[in-house]
């Protein structure tokens, strides 16, 4: 007893300097502090004038039901709430809705001048106050995402967890932004702390070419698992056995990781993955579409759930945002159309809250998540924020309203860096993206037709020809969070599997336009359609399945006469990649062509728009098992390096042109790079490897022997060493007139 009691005024202490020392300044806390107080006095006033069975005798009684409330909530509160993790999220939820009933009902009881007439009263005064509190604390900022997290630092820090000089690392994946753009929004005065970083020194900006294919899967794979081998691009399909891979469906995800990992991933010590597409092996991965299949991984009674319920309001302020935000966004769509902006795409639909969801509610789930490990003192933390890709991809990746995304993002990275002044251990942070987004008016806006109508009208018209161009990224991870949650126990957990067990797979949610989209093997030979096209962002790769390797040049044009010269001058294409029997790797454009494996060009070269890499990354991808017979990448705008995208997006990547490979890696000044370039995303996981190995956080050894240029050892301070010469090229060899060894390891 006396143990407890020590362990509970020790809590209590720690809470008090928490609360006074997680803020801005003293003047905020105080700034705070009133305006709260004032917005509780309102909603309370509001609750005993609309219930019958509640009154006061005046201000004086309010302002003393107020004070007790306040008292209330913030010793009783959190150690009620601890003894219901094991009821589940539902279970919390409850608790922390009657809790707020009961306290309402004591105070009437025990403050002087205040008069309840029962339990009823107290329940409808409760909702009353909850309804107010959120709106009016909305309106006026009082629930910023400062005031949410100072309270869950108070509620999970100081858990025996033992202090060590052992450095951590935390690294955030803002996915989809272009280094060109976060330069150019350093210089504009938005993402402060990353421009704090940056201009004081404390990092530098390292950029990186991510290759083709420019996306998620093939990005988070070399980083993460150290290859990105056989990913042709988001989504391809597989001739032998006739199915259809899409990378944030979870049993493709798993497959993909299956056939990669070598156990000697970036987070195999230790690490934490967190919204990523892939575990990199870590030892706990939560919302990771690869494991969501896997029912040891499931969350279960975790605290990052249970804090989310434990501030008051913080559920229905985190509904009420993701509302305001599905509001915010029909009205800078209806903004856009009305001042006449272009290029531009419906913003309708289910997008609307789709934002809402990944701009607010995950956002703040995935920042709690990296909050709770630190505290923690987990070793390793790779998290993914999509935010600003999402928003980017209906926007443009330059528009208003993205780069507002990008500045919460940045908020952010700067909670996460205070947070680490609490952890157990000290933190060094990394920030990098995946891949850049390229703007322009899409295919179908351009020409009046899609890049499948496109096909159909080169084929014969008796062709059965399948697709798969919808625009399923942004699902993704709306899909992982619902799964993730019914994943769970309790009563919420069964219900979000009940509401969802009919857009379910093997118990994953998937939700979206995409999901009919060849989800699986054709059950028998002949039942393949003759063709299939799939899109990824401005990248399209057609299939023909009339045989069960990779169809040549020669024989393309003897069974289809028109289709591929067809494709390749046609004006919305870039270029067209092919294999010859004779001239092996070609890529095809409208006035000329170019033979990879040779260097010839005859005519107009059509992959000078897209810069110097441009033919090493398609001798790259022509060496992948999985490519298709004919692979397109659209044209790009010289004046503008505008794209046009086979998926409705106005913001895409996947292919070549404009920003979409132009990724950055943010890192600390004193560890230094090598080569000088850093170009595929295996190459990013070969410097953060050799990183986190100086920092005893992960064993350089199991490179494997792969060309990697020496990197000096991370010093506590101090000027970074002198980069070397070497350029590190993919994880797929540049193979002339040869074929690729499979992707199946």
């Amino acid at each position: 007893m006396r143990g407890a009691l020590r362990r509970l005024t020790a809590f209590l202490g720690l809470q008090l300097r928490l609360l006074r020392t997680w803020r801005l300044e003293p003047r905020a806390f105080v700034r705070r502090l009133v305006l709260t107080g004032v917005v509780a006095y309102i909603a309370l006033a509001v609750a005993i004038w609309a219930v019958p069975g509640i009154s006061a005798d005046g201000p004086a009684s309010i302002i003393g039901g107020v004070a007790l409330i306040a008292v209330l909530n913030s010793l009783v509160r959190p150690i009620l709430l601890w003894l219901a993790i094991p009821l589940g999220i539902a279970g919390v939820a409850l608790l922390s809705t009657a809790l707020q009933f009961v306290v309402l009902f004591v105070i009437a009881s025990i403050t002087p001048g205040i008069h309840v007439s029962g339990f009823d009263a107290a329940v409808e005064a409760a909702l009353i106050y909850a309804v107010v509190t959120t709106a009016i604390s909305w309106l006026i900022a009082i629930g910023e995402d400062e005031s949410y997290f100072s309270h869950l630092i108070r509620m999970m820090i100081g858990y025996g967890v033992e202090p060590t000089d052992s450095p951590g690392v935390v690294i955030i994946q803002i996915d989809g932004l272009s280094e060109p753009v976060l330069v150019h929004q350093i210089r504009a005065g938005r993402v402060p702390n990353i421009a704090r970083w940056v201009r004081t020194e404390s990092h530098r900006l390292t950029p990186w070419e991510c290759q083709l294919p420019s996306q998620t899967s093939a990005s988070q794979a070399g980083i993460l698992l150290g290859s990105n081998d056989g990913i042709p691009a988001f989504r391809w399909f597989e001739k032998d056995p006739g199915r259809l891979l899409v990378s944030n469906r979870p049993a493709d995800a798993a497959e993909i990781e299956r056939r990669l990992s070598k156990g000697t991933g970036l987070l195999a010590h230790g690490g934490v993955s967190i919204g990523n597409l892939f575990s990199g092996d870590a030892a706990e991965s939560i919302l990771t579409m690869s494991h969501l299949g896997h029912p040891s991984a499931a969350l279960g009674p975790t605290q990052s759930w249970f804090y989310f319920f434990v501030s008051p309001f913080a559920f229905a302020r985190a509904v009420f945002l993701t509302l305001g935000e599905a509001g915010k966004e029909l009205w800078q769509a209806r903004r856009q159309r009305v001042s006449g902006i272009e290029p531009r795409i419906h913003r309708g639909g289910a997008y609307p809250i789709l934002r809402g969801v990944t701009n607010v509610l995950l956002r703040q789930v995935t920042s709690g998540l990296i909050v709770e490990r630190m505290l923690r003192g987990v070793p390793v933390i790779y998290a993914d924020f999509v935010d600003y890709d999402e928003i980017a991809h209906h926007s443009g990746p330059e528009r208003g309203e993205s780069l507002d995304s990008l500045d919460g993002v940045d908020r952010m990275v700067g909670l996460l860096e205070r947070v680490a002044q609490e952890a157990p251990r000290p933190y060094r942070f990394v920030v990098l993206s995946d891949h850049g987004q390229s703007q322009g008016a899409t295919f179908l806006q351009r020409y009046g037709m899609t890049i499948e109508d496109l096909v159909r009208s080169l084929v014969a018209p008796e062709a059965d020809i399948a697709t798969a161009t919808s625009t399923t990224e942004s699902w993704g991870p709306v899909n992982a969070l619902l799964t993730e949650v019914g994943r769970g126990i309790g009563f919420g957990a069964r219900l979000v599997r009940r509401l969802f067990a009919s857009h379910s797979r093997s118990g994953a949610v998937e939700l979206g336009p995409g999901r009919e989209e060849a989800p699986a093997p054709a059950s028998k030979p002949g039942d393949e359609p003759d063709l299939v096209v799939c899109a990824s962002g401005n990248l399209g790769l057609v299939y023909l399945t009339e045989q069960p390797d990779r169809m040549t040049l020669e024989q393309l044009r003897a069974a289809n006469p028109r289709l591929v010269d067809g494709l390749a001058h046609h004006d919305g294409i870039g270029f067209a990649l092919v294999r010859s029997e004779v001239h092996g790797a070609v890529a095809l454009g409208p006035r000329g062509e170019h033979h990879l494996d040779t260097g010839t060009v005859l005519g107009e070269d059509p992959l000078a728009p897209f810069g110097p890499d441009a033919a090493d990354d398609l001798r790259r991808l022509d060496a992948m098992p999985n490519v298709p017979d004919i692979l397109l990448n659209s044209r790009l705008d010289s004046s503008t390096d505008e794209v046009a995208a086979f998926e409705e997006l106005v913001g895409s990547h996947g292919g070549l042109g404009g920003a979409q490979t132009h990724a950055f890696l943010l890192h600390p000044t004193d560890w230094a790079v090598n080569p000088t370039r850093l170009v595929g995303a295996p190459a990013v996981y070969r410097q953060l490897v050799e990183w986190l190995g100086s920092l005893g956080l992960h064993d350089p050894a199991s490179l494997d022997g792969s060309p990697t240029a020496s990197v000096a050892p991370v010093a506590p301070a101090g000027p970074a060493a002198p980069a070397g010469p070497a350029t590190v090229q993919g994880s797929v060899p540049i193979l002339h007139g040869s074929r690729g060894a499979s992707s199946r390891q």
